[in-house]
């Protein structure tokens, strides 16, 4: 993935518009979901949205990507690519957007609840996005990628989850995929140190059963090899001079999906 590219205040001030524009895409699209709407739907609606505000969907075309936007269901950890599926009552799904606006990327996801779902599935989404939160919390200068890694396994594997391998996040910039990989699991203390001016993804993937993936004849799809549940959350972060910001934070609440008292 080459060296690490550091922003300057002028980079990060583009790169906020193209993750602001994915961050409000995906709550939009948030608002569509409901049993019997097709996921094919959900990639349309990405896709005019996204061009009608003057940007790209980073994923349609890319590596041979077929579609504008990942939606990935039930089993699905990610890459799942839209289609005539028709969601289904009980159903968990992870939307994944990214935009390109004026050169500059912004990646965002989350999981949302298809009408009501079963305990279990709450429970994973849930701690799924604890796992998140939590990691971005710690961010900083200093901290090791390791640290990031390592506190999304042990908070995942004491609520009795297992955390992906197979797939990890990642920096972005004028690129989708940039170093350094983020992964989601490992040693504290570990990995690279944390500087003013990074900007990467945290992207953890959650398991109910064996970390292990499959990946489909499509060569995208990648499924539990246990036919469980996984779910995902994913924001781009920039590490500033005294901490992080979220560049993809929510405006408002994901419809169907974050869960307040």
């Amino acid at each position: 993935m080459g060296n690490i590219i550091i922003k300057n205040e002028s980079d990060l001030a583009e790169m906020r518009k193209a993750c602001k524009l994915a961050s409000r895409t995906l709550v939009e699209a948030g608002k569509l979901i409901e049993p019997g709407i097709t996921t094919d739907s959900i990639n349309q609606f990405v896709h005019e949205y996204t061009l009608r505000h003057n940007a790209k969907p980073a994923p349609l075309g890319y590596r041979g990507y077929p579609k504008s936007v990942c939606t990935s269901v039930n089993e699905v950890i990610c890459h799942g690519i839209p289609s005539n599926r028709v969601l289904q009552e009980g159903d968990i799904i992870n939307v994944d957007v990214t935009s390109i606006l004026n050169g500059w990327h912004g990646d965002v996801s989350a999981t949302f609840y298809v009408g009501e779902v079963s305990d279990e599935a709450k429970k994973l989404v849930e701690v799924t996005r604890e796992c998140l939160q939590k990691s971005i919390a710690i961010v900083k200068p200093g901290v090791r990628l390791g640290d990031i890694g390592a506190l999304i396994q042990q908070y995942a594997e004491s609520r009795g989850y297992s955390v992906v391998r197979d797939f990890v996040g990642h920096g972005i910039g004028r690129s989708f995929h940039e170093a350094p990989q983020v992964t989601h699991f490992g040693k504290a203390g570990r990995g690279q140190r944390l500087a003013k001016g990074m900007t990467f993804t945290i992207e953890p993937m959650i398991n109910q059963g064996d970390f292990r993936t499959r990946i489909l004849d499509d060569d995208w799809t990648a499924i539990t090899i246990d036919g469980k549940l996984s779910a995902q959350f994913e924001h781009t972060i920039a590490v500033t001079e005294n901490g992080v910001e979220v560049m993809t934070a929510f405006d408002e609440p994901l419809l169907h999906s974050e869960v307040f008292p």
